[in-house]
């Protein structure tokens, strides 16, 4: 972060600063869960499609193979991300039911 940046970051007023947290906007940072599983399932399918294409680049010879293996691994660890986040809901939801009521 340049330093201006910083700099304009210690002239904010305190009565800017509010002690009850803003709405949530849509889509923004205060996304619900649900929207941000679909964020990431829809940032997985994305990223498969881009490592398809290049694939197909690649073999059709117009595409180049660093392109294409990049894409690959981005799509590889985006999948592997997903499926340790569906791992760990998994396991809290498991750990939930079995709670005493």
């Amino acid at each position: 972060m340049p330093i201006e940046a910083l700099a304009r970051l210690g002239s904010i007023a305190p009565s800017t600063l509010s002690s009850k947290p803003a709405a949530p906007a849509a889509g923004g940072i205060g996304a619900s869960f649900g929207e941000s599983l679909m964020s990431l399932v829809e940032n997985v399918e994305s990223t498969g499609a881009e490592a398809n294409t290049a694939v197909s680049n690649m073999l059709d010879k117009t595409g180049d193979v660093h392109e294409a293996m990049i894409a690959l691994h981005k799509a590889e660890t985006s999948l592997q991300l997903t499926v340790q986040i569906r791992n760990k809901l998994v396991t809290a939801y498991q750990e939930i039911m079995r709670m005493p009521i």
